[in-house]
């Protein structure tokens, strides 16, 4: 059944509002992939925080459009689904390349992260990149370590004497 003109505008508006929101874009052709497999997908998608949706391309290059992913609107060809990364930038990255491993057909085609095109390849060192909680441990740990060194320089001051003073005490000892 062919969609109506409102339904294209309110899909159109739904994937404009998400990508103008999403850290990252990755569009890969699906087909070949079992409905319960893609079902599968969707649910770890959710999971992950990643808005999962098969677009006409038509559609998609209306939705991105002013975003940071027009970028991608060229090679938009053939069934690709959308995957945006809504809450850290490799969330659809680890999705995806997860379900890829797992099923041959699913090839990656397109990832946008920043306004910038990527190559397919680049979809690994994505998906290794740190969730926002690991970033902010990674930079906590960061701030954190000239403070331990300064508190074990400081700490250190009065060991090294304690420990001078104990020399000195042992040396008048054994010479008594």
């Amino acid at each position: 059944m062919a969609l109506t003109l409102e339904a294209k505008k309110q899909i159109v508006s739904e994937v404009a509002e998400v990508a103008a929101n999403a850290h990252s874009a990755i569009a890969a052709d699906y087909s070949g992939i079992s409905v319960g497999d893609m079902t599968a997908l969707r649910v770890k998608a959710r999971e992950d925080a990643v808005y999962l949706r098969v677009v006409k391309n038509n559609l998609a290059r209306r939705a991105l459009a002013d975003t940071d992913f027009e970028c991608m609107s060229d090679g938009l060809v053939g069934p690709m689904i959308l995957a945006f990364s809504q809450e850290d930038p490799g969330a659809a990255a680890r999705v995806i390349k997860d379900f890829a491993k797992e099923q041959k057909a699913f090839e990656v085609k397109m990832i946008a992260l920043g306004g910038n095109l990527l190559e397919a390849s680049e979809l690994d060192a994505l998906a290794k990149m740190p969730t926002r909680d690991q970033a902010l441990a990674m930079l906590a740990g960061t701030l954190r370590a000239p403070l331990d060194k300064l508190a074990r320089t400081l700490n250190e001051v009065p060991g090294k004497l304690v420990r001078t003073i104990a020399a000195v005490r042992e040396q008048k000892e054994a010479s008594a």
